[in-house]
C-alpha cells in the first residue's frame, strides 16, 4: 500500500480578534480540503497572537502601568482550553476533568477546532496562546478529524523576553502522539520555535521514533531553514515549519496604539484585510415586460476601471517575512521557504516510506544512539515510542 499523504503548512497571521483568527483558520482548512490535504500546520501562537515588538512596559527592576494594560489585552486574546496549570495530560485529552454544570471546560475553542477538523476531514495542528489560571503558555494542539484532540503541549523554554509573558511548560507534554491517516501511521510531535535549538529536546523526540516533526515558529531568519534541514536528516523525519508573515499594519492596536475604524468580521478576507469593493454601480432600467436593461455610464468623470490586485507591502513594512517550509527525511527542501506572502499555503505529497529508507544508515533514536553508553532522561516523559 502506498504510504503517501498530502501535507501542508499555512503561512497565516493572527487577525485583530481571536474569533476572527479562528474563522480564518476554518476558511484555510476548508481551502486545504479542496486540495485534498490530509494534515495542516499553522504557525506558533497563531490563535492568541505572537506579540512582536511589544515591550509590556518592562525593564530590569521596573514595570510601567501601560505595560500591564498591554498584558491585560494580550491575556484576554488568549484561548482557554480547560486544562489545569500543571497540565492534566491524558485526563484533559479524554475530557475526564470536572466540568461546570451544564457547560464545558474552557471557552469552547477546543470544541470549535474539533468541529472544523471533523467537518473537513483535515488533521489540524496549530500554535496557540493558552491561558490557564493567571499564566499564559505558548502551546500546540493536535486535532484529529475522527477522535478530536489527541494531545497538547506547552513550550518548555520561552525565548528571551517571551519569558516575561509566558510560563514554562511541562516536559511531560513532549509526548509524541500517533494517528493513522488513509492507512499511513504517523508518529508526530512538535518543537516550538527555538526548542529546535535544544539538542536534548530534539533527541527526546527522536527517541519516540517520530516520522513527522512539526516546527511552528516565529523565527524568520535565513538561519532557520538550515536548522530544519539538519533536523530532517538527523531524525530521518519529515519536517513541517510554519511561520507568520506580518507587516506593521497587522499588529494589534494595543501594541501600535493606532486606532483604526473597526469593520465587521464578515468584511475580512483570509489575509486579514477588508476586500476591495467597486466604487460605482452601473445604472439599469426595467422595461414594461419586466426585463432589466443595463445602461452604460457615459459620464467622463465616472469611468470604471478594472479591479486591481492589492499591491504587496513595501519590504520595509515587514516585521516577519515568513519562511515557512517543508523538508524531506533526507534533507531535501520540498517546498519553500516562502517569503513575503501574508496568506501563503504550501502543500506537498510525502511518501513516509522515505523515513524508513533513511534509517538504513542512521537511526539516532535506536541503533545509532549507543543507548548502552549515552543516557537521556526527561522528567515525567516516557521516551519509548508510543503505541
Amino acid at each position: 500500500m502506498p504510504q503517501t499523504l498530502r501535507l501542508a503548512v499555512s503561512q497565516s497571521h493572527t487577525l485583530s480578534t481571536t474569533s476572527a483568527t479562528l474563522a480564518a483558520l476554518e476558511k484555510t482548512v476548508k481551502k486545504a480540503k479542496t486540495q485534498s490535504i490530509d494534515l495542516i500546520l499553522f504557525p506558533e501562537a497563531y490563535l492568541g497572537g505572537y506579540p512582536r515588538t511589544a515591550t509590556f512596559g518592562a525593564a530590569v527592576g521596573a514595570r510601567k502601568p501601560e505595560g500591564r494594560e498591554q498584558f491585560l489585552r494580550y491575556f484576554k486574546d488568549a484561548v482557554d482550553l480547560g486544562d489545569t496549570p500543571e497540565g492534566a495530560g491524558q485526563q484533559w485529552v479524554d475530557k475526564q476533568l470536572e466540568t461546570p454544570k451544564g457547560g464545558i471546560r474552557g471557552d469552547g475553542t477546543r470544541e470549535e477546532l474539533e468541529r472544523i477538523a471533523r467537518e473537513t476531514g483535515v488533521f489540524i495542528a496549530t500554535g496557540l496562546i493558552e491561558k490557564c489560571g493567571g499564566t499564559l503558555y505558548c502551546g500546540v494542539v493536535y486535532v484529529c478529524p475522527r477522535f478530536g484532540v489527541l494531545g497538547k503541549r506547552r513550550k518548555v523554554m520561552p525565548t528571551g523576553s517571551e519569558r516575561l509573558i509566558w510560563g514554562q511548560g511541562q516536559p511531560k507534554s513532549l509526548r509524541a502522539i500517533t494517528t493513522t491517516i488513509r492507512g499511513v501511521k504517523l508518529t508526530l510531535a512538535a518543537a516550538i520555535c527555538w526548542e529546535s535549538y535544544m539538542p536534548l529536546l530534539r533527541q527526546s523526540l527522536y527517541c519516540q521514533n517520530v516520522n513527522l516533526y512539526l516546527a511552528p515558529t516565529a523565527d524568520g531568519r535565513d538561519t532557520w531553514l538550515p536548522l530544519m534541514r539538519t533536523i530532517a536528516v538527523e531524525g530521518r523525519c519529515v519536517v513541517l515549519s510554519s511561520n507568520q508573515c506580518m507587516t506593521k499594519s497587522n499588529l494589534p492596536i494595543w501594541i501600535t496604539g493606532q486606532q483604526d475604524e473597526p469593520r465587521p468580521l464578515e468584511e475580512y478576507s483570509l489575509s486579514g484585510h477588508a476586500p476591495t469593493v467597486p466604487r460605482f454601480r452601473r445604472k439599469s432600467t426595467i422595461t414594461d415586460e419586466g426585463n432589466e436593461i443595463v445602461l452604460p455610464d457615459i459620464s467622463p468623470s465616472r469611468k470604471e476601471s478594472p479591479a486591481k490586485p492589492r499591491p504587496k507591502p513595501d519590504p520595509t513594512e515587514f516585521i516577519s517575512r515568513g519562511g515557512s517550509c517543508i523538508v524531506s527525511p533526507l534533507g531535501e527542501v520540498l517546498a519553500g521557504p516562502l517569503w513575503d506572502d501574508e496568506n501563503g499555503l504550501l502543500a506537498v505529497d510525502i511518501d513516509f516510506d522515505d523515513c524508513l529508507r533513511g534509517r538504513l544508515d542512521l537511526d539516532v533514536g535506536g541503533s545509532y544512539s549507543r543507548n548502552d553508553s549515552f543516557k537521556l532522561t526527561v522528567e515525567g516523559l516516557d521516551l519509548s515510542p508510543p503505541p
